[in-house]
């Protein structure tokens, strides 16, 4: 069962969202601004949210921000206004979608549908298949030699998967490039800089959209290579 946090400073509106939800099967907690929804967050499991944007004592842009520190879990924001800057601007802020109120119902549980859909598919949640690992839109899946970008098959060399594979298994650390070749090559590293760079390259230029602006697999300069945790 999903539980979505619902973040509205108005409990009527709150309390109508959580009627809709549940009748959907969903599993919802509330809170009444930006401070208690951090709060709740921190307490529990929560798959995703929705977030009203003007708000006492911490607004949803503010909250938005303070949770795309750490987390990617869906956010819906909710607003009075419709003019496309207050759009554009929670989008930017980290939101993953913008529905204007009122709403229909039918509308909202919708783009909630459509986004649990997005964020499962893309593994941005825990839940993991053995031997399968995402982050954001890369997936690689070990019993299968399978890797997939946004959906799509890439095609990677055994050394270039099991580089990926290193990698992947701990998005956010750094691995030196000593550590790559031993773990890749099962072999002592002998001044490996080139052979596991040139690899490097090729694996950027399959998995990302701009490889001179790589989306996941990242330099840390002077320490070594990483899969941005996304």
């Amino acid at each position: 069962m999903y539980t979505i946090l619902v973040c509205d400073d108005d409990k009527e509106i709150a309390d109508a969202i959580e009627i809709y939800l549940t009748n959907e099967g969903y599993q919802v907690i509330k809170a009444h601004n930006g401070f208690e929804a951090l709060d709740q967050l921190e307490q529990k499991e929560v798959h995703l949210i929705i977030m009203d944007i003007m708000m006492p004592k911490m607004d949803g842009m503010r909250a938005t921000l303070k949770i795309r520190e750490s987390k990617n879990i869906p956010i819906i924001m909710l607003s009075a206004k419709s003019e496309d800057y207050d759009k554009i601007m929670g989008l930017n802020m980290g939101a993953d979608d913008y529905l204007t109120k009122p709403f229909n119902p039918l509308e909202l549980i919708a783009r909630v549908k459509s986004q649990l859909r997005r964020y499962t598919r893309l593994g941005s949640m825990e839940i993991q298949t053995k031997g399968v690992y995402r982050n954001g839109g890369l997936e690689l899946n070990e019993e299968t030699r399978e890797v997939m970008v946004d959906g799509e098959p890439v095609r990677l060399t055994p050394v270039e998967f099991g580089i990926l594979a290193f990698l992947i298994k701990e998005p956010g650390r750094v691995f030196s490039i000593d550590q790559i070749y031993e773990n890749v090559w099962k072999e002592p590293s002998f001044s490996p800089e080139n052979t596991v760079s040139v690899h490097i390259r090729r694996i950027r230029e399959k998995i990302e959209i701009n490889p001179k602006e790589p989306k996941y697999l990242k330099v840390v300069w002077g320490v070594g290579y990483k899969i941005e945790k996304l």
